[in-house]
């Protein structure tokens, strides 16, 4: 199974340095992001194969993971 990289900078690659320094400089924004980066490595596992979960507990990491994104991008932006 092929699974996507959903990684904060492959989503949002135009705001690599931006991402990069508001994890130096930003507590809040480092703590959401390493938050988002263990949430797609336990999706990413699933997805895999590697762990087993019910269908609905993966939804749930994935609606997390989203609401995250949707978090750190408006942090982006602003």
């Amino acid at each position: 199974m092929l699974v996507e990289n959903h990684s904060l900078v492959n989503e949002f690659p135009e705001y690599r340095d931006t991402i990069h320094d508001m994890k130096m400089n930003n507590n809040h924004f480092s703590r959401l992001f390493h938050e988002y980066h263990d949430l797609d490595r336990e999706v990413h596992r699933i997805e895999q194969g590697s762990e087993v979960s019910s269908d609905e507990y993966l939804e749930t990491l994935k609606k997390k993971r989203l609401s995250l994104k949707d978090e750190l991008y408006q942090m982006l932006k602003d």
